[in-house]
């Protein structure tokens, strides 16, 4: 690590700490040439994942992006924060350990359902109208029926 004050690449780690529960690494270090003590932090850098819109074109996996629509189809409705934040959690974790490199927007929108469904059946209709691009009442209809 290059130290902040004299550019030198020669330190010692002083103390190291685990932070945000086991996710990365806190290191004190000393500069061996100039003394000056830095802080620095380690972490995992995510693989990067594609998502396969529809259309075909291909875009970063965006968890906002996720949390947005979320947390639309859940507007007005007795759903917590804390409960968005933990959708949005399971499903990118399920994501990032059943797709390498790419996966479709059918099986995002599929599992995003899923964890709706359970938490709430308005926002899971919500979401799925959107999701489903329902074409007239009477898909949204039978989209509620099967809900029974």
């Amino acid at each position: 690590m290059r130290c902040p004050k004299c550019g030198s690449n020669d330190d010692k780690v002083i103390d190291s700490r685990a932070v945000k529960e086991g996710a990365g690494v806190r290191r004190r270090r000393e500069c061996i040439a100039c003394a000056c003590r830095f802080t620095t932090i380690e972490g995992i850098i995510p693989e990067e994942l594609k998502v396969i819109k529809n259309n075909s074109i291909r875009e970063d996996y965006d968890r906002d992006k996720l949390r947005r629509g979320i947390t639309n189809a859940c507007y007005k409705r007795p759903v917590s924060s804390d409960d968005i934040d933990r959708i949005v959690e399971e499903v990118s974790a399920s994501l990032f350990r059943d797709f390498d490199k790419e996966v479709s927007s059918r099986e995002i929108g599929n599992r995003v359902m899923e964890q709706l469904r359970k938490v709430d059946q308005v926002a899971y209709v919500r979401f799925a109208s959107v999701y489903r691009k329902f074409k007239d009442v009477e898909e949204f209809i039978e989209e509620i029926r099967a809900l029974k």
